[in-house]
């Protein structure tokens, strides 16, 4: 057994020697034929996604479902406060994932480098990239807090504040201005546990991740309302309770880190220096991952902007069933976590076989969670809404909308497991395409038009949605299908 990896953590490509360097390209054609070694059978493949991708799930659903917490609160507080609560948390999310759009594009980066150095048994590596993830990091979220702290007014403004009543423009200004406060050490945390994918590691960021979503929710109820003696601080202390649970998991998992009896640990025994090497592979992987997410946010900003237009009672039942949707993703993006450890790993052995067989068992295990979250998104909609909401008219739509999200559920798993295993391969520049197309010019575009040319509101706007994803999971298989993410290399 390899020193320092956790039998939890160990797969059956661990088992299997280094492949043979293929005379020539693999084909899409010939991938798909490659047969799986003789004493590798297709249970032991589910079993290995399987024990990635349930706590990625659980911790992700978590963390989700924390933040449904959030608005299910704010929702409640009396009166119309509780509707321009909603509106105003709603604009905040963009332009703080928008700033987290670098960090998270070089955790790409950094999750397939690490990934291939596991594979190859390189523990030092793995431990490099570690050091030069944390260290590029740092610096830019550090950057980004002092922007948005300084740019906040401006921010929310881009995101249609004018829109929305003074009342919940406060409120949005406010929030999203304590968020800051805490930026640096959620982005420090999000490196943490893109490097601890990255070498197959799920459990331990479930962990310091829950205990981050309870100590939300707990400060939740005590700032939001003010019990045990606790200021009533409504939508700042609904923030506030963020922040707070970011900044224990930044501990937990730096903690974890600096325990040299781990696989992966923060080694200070020499003078740092940047691996130009090493972080060209990085933003080389990184850098169309950052295309794709700040294309996306373009995209959600004009659709988004599009919404608010309809006024604070539409929005904030979009804003609920975004939430909503959310969560569905959960599924996709767990086992779209699986098959990027996976591949990269596979790749790193050169174990082509596997590598695709992984991502076929992780696409067949993530269709069967998904054709059930479809099932229930469509038969008990008005009551998940209702958790958010007691406002007949926020029901009745968000109902219909979520008959939509339930219809989707399939080709989206698809499309997130499939882009999951192209990041794993280093292959990410035809999702940004991909993203261009189908978010940017599809969803915003037919959003703008059948909302504000053909006055068909809110639900014409999910339309326009439903349209992206679709189109966008099409092309997404098609080019998985072609093979092309197996010919990528790393620089030496």
């Amino acid at each position: 057994m390899e020193a320092g990896i956790d039998s939890k953590n160990r797969t059956t490509l661990d088992d299997l020697p280094f492949g043979e360097i293929p005379e020539h390209p693999y084909s899409g054609k010939e991938l798909r034929n490659l047969m799986l070694p003789e004493n590798v059978g297709r249970g032991m493949l589910y079993r290995d996604v399987f024990r990635i991708a349930w706590p990625s799930f659980l911790e992700l659903l978590l963390t989700q479902l924390t933040s449904m917490a959030d608005q299910i609160m704010v929702g409640h507080l009396p009166g119309q406060i509780g509707v321009q609560a909603l509106s105003a948390i709603g604009i905040t999310l963009l332009p703080k994932f928008l700033m987290t759009t670098v960090v998270a594009a070089l955790n790409v980066g950094s999750t397939a480098v690490a990934a291939r150095y596991r594979g190859r048994g390189e523990r030092e590596k793995v431990n490099e990239v570690l050091r030069q993830a944390m260290v590029l990091n740092l610096g830019m979220s550090v950057l980004f807090m002092l922007v948005g702290l300084a740019a906040a007014p401006a921010l929310m403004q881009m995101m249609g504040g004018k829109g929305l009543s003074r009342e919940a423009y406060a409120f949005a200004l406010q929030y999203f201005r304590i968020q800051m406060y805490g930026f640096v050490p959620l982005c420090m945390t999000f490196t943490i546990t893109a490097l601890l994918r990255g070498i197959g590691d799920s459990r331990n960021p479930l962990v310091y991740n829950t205990l981050a979503n309870i100590i939300n929710i707990a400060f939740n109820y005590l700032l939001i309302f003010g019990h045990f003696g606790f200021p009533e601080m409504k939508v700042a202390g609904a923030s506030l309770a963020t922040v707070i649970g970011q900044n224990v998991a930044f501990l937990f998992a730096l903690c974890m880190i600096l325990n040299p009896k781990r696989y992966m640990h923060l080694e200070n025994r020499s003078r740092f220096r940047f691996d130009g090497v090493m972080i060209k592979n990085m933003v080389r992987i990184g850098i169309p991952s950052m295309a794709e997410q700040l294309i996306m946010r373009l995209g959600l900003i004009i659709y988004v902007r599009t919404v608010t237009g309809l006024g604070d009672m539409a929005y904030a039942t979009h804003q609920i069933c975004m939430n909503i949707q959310n969560i569905t993703f959960m599924v996709g993006q767990a086992f779209a976590n699986a098959a990027t450890t996976l591949t990269g790993q596979s790749l790193g052995k050169r174990r082509y076989d596997m590598a695709v067989s992984y991502s076929r068992s992780a696409c067949h295990l993530g269709l069967l969670a998904s054709a059930l979250v479809g099932y229930v998104m469509i038969r008990h909609g008005s009551r998940i809404v209702s958790l958010y909401s007691s406002i007949p008219e926020i029901i009745s739509t968000g109902e219909k909308l979520l008959i939509l999200v339930g219809l989707t559920q399939l080709p989206q798993a698809v499309q997130f497991i499939l882009t999951g295993s192209l990041r794993g391969a280093g292959d990410t520049k035809f999702a940004a395409f991909a993203m261009l197309v189908t978010c940017l010019i599809l969803r915003a575009g037919l959003a703008v038009v059948m909302v504000s040319w053909m006055k068909i509101g809110l639900i014409g706007a999910w339309y326009a949605l439903v349209v992206d994803q679709l189109v966008r999971s099409a092309m997404i298989f098609y080019h998985y299908r072609t093979g092309k993410w197996s010919r990528i290399q790393m620089q030496e």
